[in-house]
């Protein structure tokens, strides 16, 4: 099988890797791709959101399924252009992306599924979230707790030019939990706790996540069935009544809270950067199931777990979010590799031969282990091998998950 791959961050990458495994796997091919992926398969100068190029790529190649990774793409249509010409393709229909790409729209349709879900406020006043309606790469959500806080908060959310959307502080753990999806049927993937605030501690603001581990305590395949039969399954059955039936990973960013789970979001694609630790604890043929879910029927499917964990930690630029860096020679990440952890490329170039820096999160180091506490120790070691200009990262990731 022929598989072109879009995007160009670490998600594509760790999907590379798990795809290039695969028996049936003949040829890969990404658009545009990173130095990482290059190791792996062809990488081809088209951006990941011009449907026309992939398009025209995807038939040069022969390809037999696109896989879409990245939110952009997906809420702008490509999937449905290239699935129009007849090209397999696994990744949600501009309408069922809705459920990422307007946070209103999925309001509305939680509210027809009956999902259990943060309420929205029609008054800002803390505590409350405050979110960009639109996407916002992980950087459109505000927690609220002063009102200097709501204040800063509704000028940055109005920088993103779209509307807002006012939700309860809900209180808890934050989970994600994945399903792939061919329409109609949800197979379920492995919880993955992620963290999203720059800071150790869970301080500073929002990015879009700064590492991830995986398995989460209490979260084993009875727990996740529950959660995709109260939330999954019943907006798959929404969106398909809409005439937008689900097709691709159905990520639902959940909160523990002390009635139960509550959604916080829905996103539309792999998480970022979830899918690094998630990944590594998947035994089945990946390649196989993403097929099945683009043909428009899992019931075959198998996508069995290891008993270990993964862990994995964003590397990011000094001064990310607010900036990224570009050009920094990158140092010591085949020493990382060579301790058998995986290092996946996220904001990477090749200057000559040498890798540099090119964006906000630049690496994503990831190891496995028998528990979280021996993933979390292999992945430090691992992070504590490279080196670039005013590199960091948080020093926490995991550190209370005792698995």
């Amino acid at each position: 099988m022929k598989v072109l791959l879009v995007g160009s961050g670490g998600r594509e990458h760790a999907l590379a890797w798990k795809l290039s495994q695969a028996p049936d796997l003949l040829e890969l091919h990404a658009a545009p791709g990173n130095p990482g992926i290059a190791t792996l398969g062809q990488c081809h100068p088209v951006h990941a959101e011009d449907g026309e190029g992939l398009l025209a790529l995807a038939g040069s190649l022969g390809a037999d399924l696109v896989v879409v990774g990245p939110e952009a793409p997906l809420v702008a249509g490509v999937a449905d252009e290239l699935r129009h010409a007849g090209v397999a393709v696994l990744g949600p229909s501009a309408g069922a992306a809705r459920i990422e790409g307007s946070k209103s729209f999925a309001k509305d349709v939680m509210r027809s599924a009956g999902v259990p879900a943060a309420e929205t406020l029609s008054i800002a006043r803390t505590p409350c979230v405050i979110k960009a309606d639109g996407l916002a790469a992980g950087k459109g959500v505000f927690v609220c707790h002063t009102q200097d806080e709501l204040d800063a908060a509704l000028r940055a959310a109005a920088a993103f030019g779209e509307s807002i959307v006012i939700e309860e502080l809900l209180e808890g753990d934050e989970i994600s939990v994945f399903a792939l999806c061919d329409g109609a049927h949800a197979l379920a993937l492995p919880a993955v706790q992620d963290f999203k605030r720059a800071n150790d501690g869970d301080t500073g603001p929002n990015t879009g996540g700064m590492g991830s581990y995986s398995p989460v305590v209490g979260f084993g395949t009875a727990e996740i069935e529950e959660v995709l039969d109260t939330v999954h399954r019943p907006v798959l059955k929404e969106l398909a009544a809409l005439g937008a039936p689900f097709v691709g990973v159905l990520f639902a960013g959940l909160m523990l809270t002390d009635d139960g789970p509550k959604v916080l979001e829905f996103n539309c694609r792999f998480g970022d950067p979830e899918t690094q630790s998630l990944l590594l604890l998947l035994e089945g043929d990946l390649l196989g199931a993403l097929s099945a879910a683009a043909a428009g029927d899992l019931s075959g499917g198998d996508l069995r777990v290891t008993d270990g964990a993964a862990v994995t930690v964003v590397v990011a630029a000094g001064d990310y979010p607010e900036q990224g860096d570009i050009g920094s020679p990158i140092d010591g990440i085949a020493a990382a590799e060579s301790t058998g952890a995986q290092v996946f490329h996220a904001g990477t170039a090749l200057l000559g031969e040498q890798v540099v820096t090119n964006g906000g999160r630049i690496l994503n180091v990831t190891a496995a282990g028998e528990t979280v506490a021996d993933a979390r120790e292999r992945v430090y070691a691992a992070c504590e091998l490279i080196s670039f200009q005013g590199m960091r990262y948080r020093r926490d990731i995991a550190a209370v998950a005792h698995v």
